[in-house]
């Protein structure tokens, strides 16, 4: 059973105003054009939340674990959605965060399959920090991408599977990190964040749930 210190609610409460309170000062002060500050602020409050929620809502590690894959599943039908349904094609980088999620619902559903015990539950913690560390790691820097000016990033290079038939796989990577036109492009926006912004809140509230896990006996 996990158990949580208890903070006062007036404590929370005031965490939360001054939380808006820093928002709205570093909204105001940044103007009405996206910085990568703004977004890392907002990618911050939502990262914050989501791991508050799903530590608040952690069930038993088996049924954890297939709500984690279904989580995974769902990501990807919302991706598929973006891309078939309002043709949104991804971006090489958007693969890769995609290769990510899938490799972090099919770690739960061998997991929920095993229904570890705690020695178990770390090993599986690993591998998601591990895996879904790597997409993070990705996502941000796809933010970055993102964030900066016209002209600074490569225009539209060779996609993907382009690459992948005719270079060795370690360019491939290499030319994928570097970015490109279509990186660049934030195409589909939700409460100010970019895909990958939101992208980058899943993994993170997937590794912190990963971890809990190891106690939720």
């Amino acid at each position: 059973m996990m158990r949580y210190g208890v903070i006062p609610w007036p404590v929370a409460g005031l965490l939360v105003a001054i939380a808006l309170i820093l928002q709205e000062t570093l909204l105001a002060s940044l103007g009405t054009n996206p910085s990568l500050a703004q977004t890392a602020y907002r990618m911050l409050v939502w990262a914050v939340g989501a791991t508050s929620l799903a530590l608040i809502l952690l069930p038993p590690r088996r049924i954890a674990y297939l709500l984690g894959a279904l989580v995974c599943a769902g990501l990807m039908g919302w991706a598929l959605w973006l891309q078939y349904g309002l043709d949104l094609e991804p971006c090489p980088l958007c693969v890769f965060q995609r290769i990510a999620v899938i490799t972090t619902g099919v770690v739960f559903v061998i997991a929920a399959f095993h229904n570890p015990g705690r020695v178990g539950a770390m090993f599986y913690a690993a591998l998601t920090v591990i895996v879904s560390g790597t997409g993070a790691a990705l996502a941000a820097w796809h933010v970055w991408i993102q964030a900066q000016p016209k002209g600074a990033v490569p225009v539209c290079g060779m996609g993907l599977n382009y690459m992948l038939e005719t270079m060795p796989l370690s360019d491939v990577i290499g030319k994928v990190l570097k970015g490109s036109g279509e990186c660049a492009e934030q195409g589909w926006l939700f409460m100010g964040l970019a895909i990958p912004s939101w992208t980058f809140v899943f993994f993170i509230a997937m590794i912190a749930a990963a971890i809990a896990l190891i106690r939720r006996d």
